[in-house]
């Protein structure tokens, strides 16, 4: 019982009553009901308890079986923001698009309406030749 404890388990085996009964060479039957070796089950389940409530598992299979349990937990929460991420940056993709959109058809409207008044006058072209020197 120690050594299951401690988790020194056998090759196949595991931290339970089955693994117990066959290193003690005894029929697993004998840890049940009014059978000579029940009280060993119960202490055997009482100290498992124990080691699992301060958090301690004494079967390493068991450990990293709670391990990837957690790690996917958390990887499957960073899918879930990653997500919700690229959903928001689509929502706001979508925005700017109808945005650039709606001023771009202002700019047309006003270049229109610019164009059928006599009031606005074109500025002259930028001259492109330099006249002496900058110095």
């Amino acid at each position: 019982m120690d050594r299951l404890l401690r988790g020194e388990i056998p090759p196949g085996g595991r931290c339970d009553i089955k693994t117990l009964a066959s290193e003690a060479a005894v029929d697993r039957t004998a840890f049940y009901g009014t059978r000579p070796y029940a009280h060993l089950r119960v202490e055997f389940e009482r100290r498992v308890q124990a080691l699992q409530d301060v958090g301690e598992i004494p079967d390493p299979r068991e450990a990293q079986i709670a391990r990837l349990k957690t790690e996917n937990s958390k990887l499957r929460e960073r899918l879930a923001a990653s997500e919700k991420t690229v959903t928001e940056l689509a929502d706001f993709r979508g925005q700017a698009l109808a945005r650039l959109a709606a001023q771009h058809e202002e700019i047309v409207r006003l270049r229109e309406a610019a164009a059928g008044t006599t009031q606005v006058r074109c500025l002259p072209a930028p001259r492109t030749t330099v006249i002496g020197s900058c110095s």
